[in-house]
């Protein structure tokens, strides 16, 4: 799509300046004028959040655009190191592919580029908070801050190490998810927020894409967020809220003594945007649950989703699956040992409804008796937009059903006390 500020320039000045992102960019897709130190950026899925990103720390990293002087300080932060070269740094709108001159070296082994300017980019990640104690910079940018592991932690230490220059400033690019962390940012004083839609991108998507989605999610509240950028605040009747659980995240557990692989079936294996719900728990010695993982697999064909399973059983050496088989009946056994013989399964079969189900799990919540090893971002979204209406978003809640079943089996369902284990 054309910006409409574009039409402004004649045929000349367009050709001769066409790799020029002033000329390019939407107006959106520009940094905001005036004093501020976070630039927040939300966008839909496809939306052109990224490009902006890697065209503002190429262009301040390469002189071309003004604000960050000589041998300038760059972190770039994703939830992983693979979100971070593969988004950020090599990905189709990333750095890499954005910079048509003053291009930067890659230096992967060191994780950071090396600007002709002499700029240097460092890339972090969100899962270890702490390799930001130290380092220094003039600017940031935080990518999908909505997804990072160890949200709170990761953005403190930011905060200490954006301390050089005479204006450090941070740029977040993200699909909106309302977190404690992000709503106090949008209240932030220093912040200018930018809220920026799929379909204004729709000219550098595959035709079809858009059409699809508004098919399948067009007035719903993950349409609202994933493709038109809005914050959605946690449903007013729903079970659990985003502060509580943010409260409950915890960097470091103890040993484990017992840990469950819990599986929720698409109720259609063909359908294209099923999901296959796939949690890991595991109980604690002060009796808590710590949820472990949300392994969940979109659009998988049961042998995948199966193989899936697998790997997150051998990952955590559990002691068994818990599968629900109301949907699928002896055919999820049956798919489970085909891929993996000797796994351990367990069969539940649910005979009350969804809502049901999960308010005795959403009380172990309340009374502080299990914690989360980091953030889920779609497990969070689904239990923070699920109701008494049994759906999350207008699907059903596959991770979260899931996450029901792993904890009702660790929980609420009476055996011995198995033998304390350490991870």
């Amino acid at each position: 799509m054309v910006a409409a500020h574009v039409l402004r320039f004649d045929d000349r000045a367009l050709r001769d300046n066409a790799v020029d992102w002033q000329l390019l960019a939407r107006p959106e897709q520009l940094p905001p004028e005036g004093d501020w130190r976070t630039w927040l950026l939300m966008g839909g899925r496809g939306s052109g959040k990224t490009r902006a990103g890697a065209e503002w720390v190429h262009g301040l990293a390469s002189g071309l655009m003004p604000g960050l002087s000589g041998e300038g300080r760059i972190a770039l932060v994703a939830e992983s190191f693979a979100d971070a070269r593969e988004v950020m740094v090599d990905g189709v709108s990333g750095i890499l592919g954005v910079a048509q001159a003053e291009r930067p070296a890659f230096e992967a082994t060191r994780r950071r580029l090396l600007w002709p300017s002499g700029a240097v980019a460092q890339m972090f990640s969100s899962e270890d908070p702490e390799s930001l104690r130290g380092p220094q910079f003039d600017l940031a940018w935080a990518d999908e801050l909505g997804k990072w592991r160890h949200a709170r932690d990761t953005w403190d230490m930011l905060q200490f190490a954006l301390r050089l220059g005479a204006r450090p400033r941070q740029l977040v690019t993200t699909t909106p998810r309302a977190t404690p962390l992000m709503l106090a940012l949008v209240k932030d004083v220093a912040t200018r927020v930018t809220r920026i839609r799929t379909e204004d991108n729709q000219a550098n998507l595959a035709s079809g894409f858009l059409a699809a989605m508004r098919a399948r999610y067009g007035g719903t509240r993950l349409g609202r967020q994933e493709l038109d950028g809005e914050l959605i605040a946690d449903r007013e009747d729903g079970l659990w809220r985003r502060d509580q659980i943010e409260a409950l995240v915890l960097r470091k557990h103890g040993p484990l003594s017992r840990i469950v692989i819990a599986v929720d079936p698409p109720a259609n294996g063909a359908a294209r945007y099923s999901c296959c719900g796939i949690v890991a728990a595991g109980l604690a010695e002060d009796g808590r649950a710590m949820v472990l993982a949300d392994g969940s697999v979109e659009g998988a064909s049961p042998t995948r989703w199966a193989q899936a399973v697998a790997r997150l059983y051998r990952r955590f050496d559990a002691d068994c699956v818990v599968a629900e088989i109301n949907q699928g009946g002896d055919m999820v056994t049956s798919v489970l040992r085909t891929v993996e013989p000797t796994l351990p399964v367990k069969t539940v079969r649910a005979t009350r409804g969804k809502y049901l189900r999960a308010e005795p799990v959403a009380a172990l919540y309340e009374q502080g008796r299990v914690a989360h090893a980091g953030h889920f971002a779609a497990l969070e979204d689904q239990m923070c937009d699920f109701g008494p209406d049994g759906l999350s978003s207008g699907r059903s809640p596959d991770r979260l059903d899931a996450l029901v079943w792993a904890l009702t089996e660790l929980m609420l369902t009476r055996r011995s006390a198995p033998q304390v284990r350490h991870l």
